[in-house]
């Protein structure tokens, strides 16, 4: 007994090591998806003179890092300097960024293999020391077809002299020409703002763009603003208008900032931008209200009705169809109280959740749906033990039931029992829910970590409400229950078969911690689950 109780500490520490955060980037399959550093454009600190510096973000091929506006998913790159007193440093130069269009009309601005993002520092008029040690905390989410954060602590030396040289000429010289231009005078362009409904429209008039085949804007919306995709609505030789969907905003908003952005092919490396200020505001040709909070409610709702045909659900939901066939021809109240339990359980979670991001936004955190599920790998570990013991309990190992001191305290009768277990059924169908929720939920989340306190409240009360209804249904008219086939024998099999789709789930879990902490990491949490 001792023997195994030392082996059970040893692999709980050894798995607390292997998730232990790495100094820098992300492993993953023995490759580094990310490799940073930061670069000076001078050889020497002249003390009073400004210089810049640029994070250099190496990505691994087919993975990206995002923009200051990531757009329908991801995170901006963020940098902290801790610099001496008296010196100062400026806002993070963002090259143009690439567009992609992902599965599920996904579209992100971001950057593939490469990018510099490049700060402007002034040091002191006085410098002491012979040579300054600079340092910067970097935090990046990168993704490919799953979204990892990461990190790293660099630093930076340089000496002190009264004359500097320059120093990484052709890289900052490159991404300098990849930074947007300000916006050039009214004899080179115009741009005048209309908005008609919950549109914005941008006209641009301008004999350059003429001559270039790609244009796109790309948009940079004030906080709680949320846009849509913009796209061209004409073009007619010097004159081109862009439509910019408004999906929520403050009722006079007549204008954003954004890029207009103009290359001879998508993406091109030629590609070059000019940039627009959001203007004051200006007369709109019909002002009319964005869509209102009750269209992202029912979008919440609707995609809650379909988390119920996810795979990642149906091995729990399964259990509790059974429990509706055994419970045909049983009194009406009894099935209507084993359905509201089970609805409880969904609602508990739901609301539990929303809670935490409202936290979370309180305190100052960036809160967005694809960055806060599946990126920590303590959840992701939790998660697969949890999924582990449901599956070894449909193969009928063993069962999941309450201790009886537990069971006497908290239930009185077998259907107090019974009502409880559909409680902690709602509750892990719940769990197991949130990674189905990026396609179907996305734009609605999106809103709702944009707006109050009550709206994001609001929104997964939506979502609960449509995962639950079908149950409430069932167990409100249990004469529908004679539709579904009579107990026997095929249960126990069924039963199997989903055991075997939650260790399919297992096994993607294991994957999303390869990527996350790599190979090594993937082998001791399966050795910490068995």
């Amino acid at each position: 007994m001792r023997l195994a109780s030392r082996l059970a500490t040893c692999l709980i520490i050894w798995s607390v090591l292997a998730f232990a955060p790495h100094g820098l980037g992300q492993v993953y399959q023995g490759k580094e998806l990310v490799k940073a550093e930061v670069l000076p454009d001078t050889k020497a600190i002249v003390p009073g003179k400004p210089f810049t510096v640029g994070l250099l973000l190496r990505m691994a091929p087919g993975w990206h890092t995002y923009w200051k506006f990531s757009g329908d998913a991801g995170l901006p790159t963020e940098l902290k300097w801790k610099l001496p007193p008296g010196w100062k440093v400026g806002e993070i130069q963002w090259p143009i960024p690439l567009k992609t269009i992902d599965p599920g009309d996904i579209e992100t601005y971001g950057y593939e293999n490469e990018v510099l993002l490049m700060q402007e520092i002034t040091p002191s008029q006085t410098i002491v020391d012979p040579s300054v040690k600079l340092s910067a905390d970097a935090n990046w989410l990168v993704c490919e077809k799953i979204c990892i954060p990461g990190g790293a602590t660099l630093q930076l030396e340089l000496p002190v002299s009264t004359t500097s040289a320059a120093a990484n000429t052709e890289l900052f010289s490159r991404y300098r020409r990849l930074l947007p231009q300000t916006w050039p005078g009214s004899n080179v362009a115009t741009a005048n703002w209309s908005r008609i409904g919950s549109d914005l429209r941008l006209k641009v008039t301008s004999e350059t763009l003429a001559n270039y085949p790609a244009l796109d804007f790309f948009p940079l919306p004030e906080q709680g603003a949320v846009v849509g995709h913009p796209a061209i609505e004409s073009r007619n030789k010097n004159e081109i208008a862009f439509r910019i969907p408004i999906e929520s905003s403050a009722k006079n908003l007549s204008s954003i900032g954004g890029l207009v952005v103009f290359s001879r092919q998508p993406n091109g490396d030629d590609r070059a931008a000019w940039q627009i200020a959001s203007a004051p505001i200006v007369s709109a040709d019909r002002a009319a209200p964005t869509r209102g909070i009750f269209t992202f409610l029912l979008f919440g709702f609707l995609g809650g009705i379909i988390l119920n045909l996810m795979p990642c659900v149906l091995p729990v939901i399964s259990l509790k169809i059974f429990g509706f066939i055994q419970q045909a021809g049983q009194s009406r109240q009894k099935i209507l109280r084993s359905g509201l339990a089970f609805t409880a359980g969904i609602f508990a979670w739901f609301i539990a959740l929303a809670l935490l991001l409202i936290v979370l936004k309180g305190a100052g955190r960036e809160v967005t749906w694809g960055g806060f599920q599946f990126t920590n790998a303590y959840f992701v570990l939790a998660l697969s033990v949890i999924v582990l013991v449901f599956a070894l309990n449909l193969f009928g190992v063993f069962e999941i039931s309450l201790p009886q001191s537990m069971t006497r305290s908290l239930t009185s009768t077998t259907e107090r029992k019974d009502n409880l277990g559909s409680f902690f059924q709602g509750v892990f169908a719940t769990i197991l829910a949130t990674p189905c929720t990026a396609p179907f939920l996305g734009t609605a989340l999106g809103f709702a970590f944009s707006q109050s306190a009550a709206v994001i409240l609001s929104m997964f009360v939506a979502i609960a409400a449509g995962m639950s209804a079908p149950y409430l249904l069932l167990s409100a008219q249990p004469a529908w229950l004679r539709l579904l086939p009579k107990p026997g024998p095929w249960m126990v099999h069924v039963k199997q078969f989903m055991g075997f789709l939650l260790l399919a789930t297992l096994l993607f879990l294991l994957y999303v911690l390869g990527t996350q902490r790599g190979l090594e990491g993937a082998i001791w949490a399966s050795c910490f689950l068995l």
